[in-house]
């Protein structure tokens, strides 16, 4: 179990982090800013506490994958995978320009270091997930398989059936985390589609599966440690995050799913994060 210093340098982590994709957001003019924010803690959960991977050999075969199925949050990995040294920090001035390889969404992993898979069209990830994990049990190999999904996400069919295969095969180096912000592009997760109680759902698809506040390092690290567990199962872990985390002004608010900050808006956000005095 990680020691509370290391708790709270994973929080500043993730306050730099947050700063940093929000100034992006406004020197670039691209959007999804609020889906970014509510998953950078799961993020900096994984890449800086959990994930068995190594930036100067980013396609090692033992290494863990995880893909960011809810590819609109993609600025947010970006900014974790340069801070965890994929590449310098000063790449992602490029971000969401022509000719840039920092599209809106992940590039296929050809493409950039520390991309596991192309995602954006939702509920693609789980399944490629999915498969990589059953590739390593085939090949008998150790790594680990983690999918970071949107709460919007779990509206397709391709998760459950997923869901159903990875259950009925046992594949316990798979683990699911859903970003559960409550909002989709249009409206709240629960009025279009009725997740709730989405953890009692994943368990009737034969997952092991618990509810963490999204936004608490000790929760999500505590959950995260405890896959994969000795009965087989996937784990399915349902983070209730904030969508817009970290800025006051944009905590659920779903107007900043395609809003962008003016830049006092950034140095009110910075300030708040705590990284600027």
């Amino acid at each position: 179990m990680m020691k509370t210093h290391d708790i709270v340098e994973l929080a500043k982590t993730a306050a730099t982090l947050r700063s940093r994709i929000i100034e992006t957001s406004s020197k670039t003019g691209t959007p999804h800013l609020g889906s970014c924010l509510s998953c950078v803690d799961i993020l900096t959960a994984l890449y800086f506490g959990v994930l068995n991977i190594d930036p100067a050999n980013p396609k090692a075969v033992s290494r863990d994958r995880c893909i960011l199925s809810k590819g609109h949050g993609a600025m947010g990995l970006f900014h974790v995978l340069a801070a965890r040294g994929f590449y310098p920090l000063s790449d992602l001035n490029s971000y969401g320009q022509d000719g840039g390889v920092f599209a809106e969404h992940p590039p296929t992993p050809e493409h950039l270091a520390g991309i596991e898979a192309a995602t954006g069209s939702l509920g693609h990830g789980l399944p490629l997930g999915l498969g990589m994990a059953m590739a390593g049990r085939i090949q008998r190999r150790d790594y680990k398989v983690y999918a970071v999904l949107g709460d919007g996400e779990c509206n397709e069919g391709s998760n459950w059936e997923a869901a159903m295969l990875a259950s009925a095969q046992k594949v316990s180096n798979l683990c699911v985390i859903v970003d559960f912000n409550k909002w989709q592009a249009t409206g709240r997760s629960q009025e279009v589609m009725a997740l709730d109680p989405l953890v009692d759902k994943w368990k009737a698809f034969g997952w092991n599966a618990v509810d963490v506040d999204g936004h608490d390092f000790k929760q999500l690290l505590d959950a995260l440690i405890q896959f994969p567990n000795a009965n087989e199962k996937p784990t399915a872990i349902i983070a209730h995050t904030v969508k817009g985390k970290g800025a006051s002004f944009m905590e659920d608010d779903n107007n900043w799913h395609y809003r962008i900050p003016t830049a006092d808006e950034v140095i009110q956000a910075q300030k708040e994060l705590g990284v600027l005095q």
